[in-house]
Formats: C-alpha cells, sequence, structure tokens
C-alpha cells in the first residue's frame, strides 16, 4: 500500500498499487483512489462534513469565470455569497463585510496565510494582495464558523486559494478535446486572458503558466489592472479619486511523492497609485514581497498539513492630483509571519478529531517624515505606531462525530493568546503650545497631539490577551431532499494596533487614522477589551434530489460583549467649512440579527433551445450599539440579487436584478450618510469554444445614479466643491474580454 495525493491536489487518499489502471489525458496513469475514514465519514449529499456549514459558501471556477470581468478587486468576486458586502475604498482594496462585521473581523487566509493592513487607513487589505484572475477558489463562511477555521475573529472566514499547480500524473483541468503540451515526462499548460471596461476605461491583463513532470511542477501566476477615474450614473460627474494601478506576480515550486505535496512560494505586489474617493489620503506607493512554504501529508493515523509565511510591505500616502496640490507624505513599514499545523486523525469510522497550533505575527511602523517650512508638520517626525507589535498563538481541538446516518456533531473548542506593544509616540512638534509670530506678536499655537504624546509614553503599551472560543454545531439530514442545521459560536477578537496605539488627538492627526470612509478623526484606546460575540445561527436547505432546484434559509442573531466602537470626544472644522467629529475606540454592547435567504431552480430545459435556470439571493442584516441606542457603522439594508441564466452549448447568457433598500438606520456618532433605494439592473453573455472564451456584457444597463449603502463620504468632491454628499456609483458600463487557454 501506498499514498498519493488526490486527482484535485486538494486532499490525500490511500490508493492500492495493484488495482488496475488507466491513461489520462496527460499521459500519465493515476490510480484509482479509496479515501480515508477522515474523507469518508459523515458526508451529505453534496459531498461535504459539518465541518462546512450549511450557509457557507463556495466559489468554484464556474463561478469565478462569470464575475471576472467585471472585477479589478478580488473582493468584488465575493458579491455571489450570501451575507456579504464591501465597503467602498480603493480600485482594488475594498474591505468585505460578513453580516453587518467587516474587515479585521474576519479571518481572511490567503493561501494558508494572514496579512494584516500596513496602513492606517487600511488601504492595502489582504484581499489586494492577489489578483481575482489568479484565484482559484474561495470559501466564505459566515457567523457560526469551526474552530479549526479561524480565531481572534468574530465575523467568520474568508478562505482565497492561488490556482494550484498540477503534475504530469493527475488530469489537467482543459476543456474537451484540448490536451496539454507534454514530452516524455513534462506537460505544459496555462491561460491568457484581457478584459476592458468602459466606465473608466480599465484595463486587467493576467496569465498562468505551468510545466510539470510527474513529481515536480512549476507555476507561474501574474496580473496587471488599470483604471482612471470612475464617472457616476444619470450621466453624472467624473468620481474623483477612484484610478488605480496594480500588477501582481508568483511563482510556485512543487513537489509530490507518495502522498506528500511539498510548496514553496514566492510573491511580489506593486501599487504605483490608487485613488480613496473617501479618505483624506490617497495611496501613492505599495510593494510588498512575500514567501510562503506550505506541506500536506497523508499517513496511516490521517492527515497533516503544515504551514509557514513571510510578507513584507512598504507603504506610501500622500495626495493624487485631483485631491489637493499639497504634499503630506506617510510612510508605513509592516512585516507579517507566521505557521500552522493542522491534523485530522480518524479516532473511529464516525468519529474525527482535529487538532492544530498556529502563530501569527505583525511587526509595524508608521511614521510621518516632517514637511520642510511647516508650522504644523514638523520640525520632527511624527511617529503614529513607532515599533509596534502584535503576536498570537493560537491552539484548536475539534471532533466531528457522525452518530446515525441522519445526525452529526461538531464540537471545538480555542485558546488564542495575543500579546501587543509598541514604542514611544511622537509628535511633529515637542512644545505645547507652539510660539508662532503673528506680526509683531509671538502668540502661541495649541499643540494638543503633544500633551498626548506625553501622556500615552508616560503609560505602560504592553498587553496581553488571553481568549477563549468555542464552537457547537448540530446537524439532520433525514433524507436527500433535506438538512436541518442549529449552531452556536463564542469567538473573539483582540484589538488591531491602531485601534490600541494611534494616539493623535488633534484634528490632523485623527483624521489620518481611520479605515471608514467618513472622514472623521479616530484615537486609539490601550485598554480596550477583545470583542466577545456570542451568535445563534439556524439552517435549514431544501433540495431536489435530481439538483433541478434548491433553497436554503439562514436566520442569526449576535450579542456582542465589548464591540470596539467609537465615541465623540471633539470635533474639528475643516478648511472647507464643515465639522466632523473626533471618536476615541472604546468598548460597548452590540447585537445584530438577520436572515439569508439563497435558491436556484431550472426554469425549463428543451435541446433546441438549451436551460434557462433562475437563481437568487436575499439579505438583510440590523445592528445596533446598545449602550447608545445607535445604529452601527456601514449595516447593509435589505438588498437581493435575482439571476436568469441561460446555457446551450457553449453559449451562456445572463440576466440580472439588484436592488437595494433605502438606508436610514445609521450611526449618528459617525455622522454616516442616509442613501436612498435603487435598482440596476445587468447583463452579461459569454461562449467557450474550449481553447477560447469570449465574454460581453453591459452593468447598470440604465445608468442609474446610485449610491452605495457602503460607499461612504465624497471627500474627493467635497475637497474641489465644499458640498457633502455620499459616493456615487458608477455608471453604465460596457465590458469585453477574452481567455486563451493552452
Amino acid at each position: 500500500m501506498r499514498y498519493r495525493l488526490d486527482r484535485k491536489g486538494a486532499s490525500v487518499a490511500i490508493v492500492l498499487a495493484q488495482n488496475d489502471t488507466i491513461v489520462n489525458d496527460a499521459g500519465a496513469t493515476p490510480l484509482p483512489p479509496i479515501d480515508i475514514a477522515a474523507e469518508q465519514r459523515g458526508r451529505r449529499v453534496d459531498g461535504k462534513t459539518i465541518s462546512t456549514p450549511l450557509h457557507a459558501s463556495e466559489l468554484n471556477e464556474e463561478k469565478l469565470y462569470t464575475a471576472r470581468p467585471t472585477a479589478s478587486d478580488t473582493a468584488q468576486l465575493l458579491t455571489q455569497a450570501p451575507g456579504v458586502g464591501l465597503y467602498e475604498a480603493g480600485g482594488v482594496s475594498r474591505l468585505p463585510s460578513l453580516r453587518g462585521l467587516a474587515d479585521d473581523r474576519i479571518k481572511i487566509l490567503l493561501g494558508g496565510g494572514e496579512v494584516t493592513s500596513a496602513c492606517a487607513n487600511h488601504m492595502n487589505p489582504p484581499l489586494s494582495y492577489i489578483d481575482p484572475n489568479n484565484v482559484g477558489k474561495i470559501e466564505v463562511l459566515s457567523g457560526v464558523t469551526p474552530v479549526s477555521k479561524g480565531g481572534d475573529s468574530i465575523a467568520g472566514t474568508i478562505i482565497v486559494e492561488p490556482k494550484a499547480p498540477v503534475f504530469a500524473g493527475q488530469p489537467v483541468s482543459t476543456p474537451q478535446g484540448l490536451s496539454p503540451w507534454k514530452g516524455d515526462k513534462l506537460i505544459a499548460s496555462g491561460t491568457i486572458s484581457a478584459f476592458w471596461r468602459s466606465t473608466n476605461n480599465g484595463i486587467s491583463i493576467s496569465g498562468t503558466a505551468n510545466a510539470a513532470t510527474d513529481h515536480f511542477s512549476l507555476l507561474y501566476n501574474g496580473g496587471y489592472t488599470r483604471g482612471t477615474d470612475y464617472h457616476a450614473g444619470g450621466n453624472g460627474p467624473k468620481v474623483l479619486s477612484t484610478g488605480f494601478i496594480s500588477e501582481n506576480h508568483s511563482a510556485t515550486l512543487a513537489y509530490q511523492n507518495d502522498g506528500h505535496l511539498f510548496t514553496l512560494q514566492g510573491g511580489y505586489q506593486n501599487i504605483p497609485y490608487q485613488g480613496f474617493v473617501n479618505q483624506r489620503m490617497d495611496m501613492t506607493g505599495n510593494r510588498a514581497f512575500s514567501v510562503n512554504g506550505g506541506y500536506k501529508g497523508a499517513f496511516e493515523w490521517g492527515k497533516l498539513e503544515a504551514n509557514a509565511y513571510w510578507r513584507h510591505v512598504a507603504h506610501e500616502m500622500g495626495f493624487l492630483y485631483d485631491k489637493q496640490p499639497s504634499a503630506m507624505p506617510m510612510n508605513t513599514s509592516g512585516t507579517d509571519y507566521g505557521y500552522s499545523l493542522r491534523a485530522e486523525i480518524p479516532l473511529t469510522p464516525t468519529d474525527l478529531l482535529r487538532i492544530g497550533n498556529e502563530f501569527h505575527g505583525n511587526h509595524l511602523n508608521d511614521w510621518w517624515p516632517p514637511i520642510a517650512g511647516s508650522m504644523m508638520m514638523g520640525p520632527n517626525t511624527f511617529w503614529n505606531i513607532n515599533g509596534g507589535q502584535r503576536d498570537r498563538v493560537g491552539t484548536h481541538a475539534e471532533w466531528e462525530a457522525k452518530w446515525t446516518p441522519q445526525w452529526s456533531t461538531l464540537l471545538g473548542v480555542r485558546n488564542d493568546v495575543v500579546w501587543m506593544d509598541t514604542g514611544e509616540a511622537q509628535a511633529y512638534d515637542s512644545r505645547d503650545p507652539i510660539p508662532v509670530m503673528m506680526g509683531m506678536m509671538m502668540m502661541g499655537m495649541a499643540n494638543p497631539d503633544a500633551a498626548a504624546a506625553a501622556r500615552f509614553n508616560a503609560r505602560d503599551h504592553r498587553r496581553t490577551d488571553v481568549n477563549f472560543d468555542m464552537t457547537a454545531m448540530v446537524r439532520y439530514q433525514p433524507d436527500e431532499e433535506s438538512s436541518y442545521e442549529l449552531g452556536y459560536s463564542r469567538k473573539t477578537r483582540s484589538p488591531n494596533l491602531y485601534e490600541r496605539y494611534a494616539f493623535g488627538v488633534g484634528g490632523m492627526a485623527s483624521s489620518m487614522n481611520g479605515w471608514f470612509g467618513d472622514a472623521n478623526g479616530y484615537v486609539g484606546n490601550v485598554d480596550l477589551k477583545p470583542e466577545v460575540a456570542h451568535t445563534v445561527s439556524f439552517t435549514a436547505a431544501w433540495r431536489d434530489p435530481g439538483q433541478d432546484w434548491e433553497v436554503k434559509a439562514s436566520p442569526y442573531f449576535s450579542y456582542v460583549e465589548n464591540f470596539i466602537d467609537a465615541d465623540r470626544i471633539g470635533g474639528f472644522t475643516d478648511l472647507n467649512g464643515s465639522w466632523f467629529p473626533i471618536l476615541q475606540f472604546r468598548n460597548h454592547k452590540a447585537e445584530l440579527y438577520g436572515f439569508d435567504l439563497s435558491g436556484r431552480a431550472k426554469v425549463y430545459e428543451a435541446l433546441e433551445i438549451g436551460r434557462f435556470d433562475l437563481s437568487g439571493v436575499i439579505g438583510y442584516v440590523y445592528g445596533e450599539n446598545l449602550d447608545r441606542g445607535d445604529g452601527l457603522y456601514h449595516i447593509m439594508p435589505l438588498n437581493a440579487r435575482f439571476t436568469l441564466e441561460h446555457r446551450l452549448g457553449g453559449w451562456s447568457s445572463a440576466a440580472e436584478v439588484q436592488a437595494v433598500d433605502s438606508k436610514t438606520h445609521v450611526s449618528v456618532a459617525r455622522q454616516e450618510w442616509k442613501t436612498p433605494s435603487y435598482t440596476l439592473v445587468n447583463l452579461r453573455s459569454g461562449y467557450d469554444f474550449g481553447t477560447v472564451r469570449f465574454d460581453v456584457g453591459i452593468t447598470n444597463l440604465g445608468d442609474v445614479r446610485y449610491f452605495s449603502p457602503l460607499g461612504g463620504f465624497n471627500f474627493a468632491q467635497y475637497m474641489k466643491t465644499s458640498v457633502p454628499g455620499s459616493v456615487p456609483g458608477p455608471g453604465r458600463t460596457f465590458y469585453a474580454g477574452v481567455t486563451v487557454r493552452f
């Protein structure tokens, strides 16, 4: 008996060497796999165990293909999943939200590693480091999430897997009739894609190339995308500070043998600029280097996975030409590093144990160089975060049991210990007040940041959080047509470095900290406690055994202790004459509740005209700060998306309607803008020849002028006109794309 990776390279199987063999398209002779107990035990009709909750969404290659032509940002691929919203930000830097909880509250794993936003405005979030055309699969888990799939988060987990290398000894994913080039022991395959979008003259070019033998594989993934400022709907004006350029490259070397897979990946990103319409600053540079090593193996006792990663980011902020001419450099240097170890051990044919340990370290420097001749921004360097350090060690254990063919359970516990510290803060000027000559008189200009730095430096910055999580789930599947799942989780998240250590209290300094797109000022709080979310969810799924229709309904409720919200501690009036609050991060009690409803059904099918399918997603969430009776910030109102799709041979076409209700329940403390309801119509069509695929489409067919509930404050336009308002969405957009496979 020997071991090998299965055809997808995602799990490990035991095979019998003496079994009969067949020859695949790549000229290899894979042996028929026999799954170990960990793979076979407790499967549902759709092949998933309870460790993947019913409400989870998986975006496979087919779903990604239809979304890529319109996506410059990997986060945009997520909108197909129920419960997902997007904070508008830069062209490749949107922040995902799961059931009303966003950004750092979500555990995002990119190729097995963790990425921390190295920016006071979170301009470089995790999903910005991979081109959407180089994503292989995405798994989205909202709310109740198994402890084995992430800690230090309260919203859920998003797992992004890049396109994986293939080997000569496994089938290559190519269209029928298309075989990869192959020598005696070498195969080569790849893709090239190009897309164009009209509203911002957007262009995306990406490609993959893979060369492999039975045991070695070398894969290249690369992507380049750019866009100018887009135009608003309703024949609206250009939306300033929305242009961008981004390129990502990675190379992966892999080795497999006898059920063991080793991978080593190196990556590079360069973003020379990226506008942020709802921020006071823009990105003027972002360069990142990364290394990621992984191992997957099968043993007689079970499976083992190991991963180690390192990423360094050099980030710069300033002003692009359409925001303001003056310079104000802000620099950030961030490093992520860590490892993870996970094991699956079948205890019995019906019991599975998962155990794991992981470490994630993050080091951050955030400094603002002085500006020569400026009274307010000099003579010293402003140290916003000076040697910030956030280290976390997590350990989990999870027991999955199949009690009967109908009943299964999952019980997991987790401990995460977080250590945080930072060095001394420094304002531009240590004097308060700053002496200023006004005519013939010496006057004093208030400098609250100097006093704030002194108070901050007088305190001990070291903090240790000992966090405990647990998840309990039970699933009942009486037959092939229905499944029911009830879950409870206690999830914990410690504050990030900016939430605890951003010290500046002045209008200018505080308004440089914040990833909320509201132009307000934010101040850290050393005494913050970790957030603790208690979530209960129920999911019911009904399906046709013939896969002609499926419906899922998932109501949920979350009560969050020590929710990190923000309270007003002051305010400032800017040069355009508007008043903005200054808020400090503080703990509160909060609740969120809502539902996700999704479904699909075959409408009609005939040999001559093809198949018609109707699918839809409806979502609603309500969030409130219970201490002050205020709405939570950036909560998506009732929204729905319905798609009628037609397929005939290589043709696929769809008409989509997206409807969003008005947003009236807002955060008063943050001066959040209300938004009106709107309805958008999108059309798309494509033809797949096998070796070549063409895509065309129109988004916002009616050229509707609309405002996304998560769009934020239109700061770029405000700087030009002094008129405040929300960020409008893109107008009518034509797009076209082509993908070539070889």
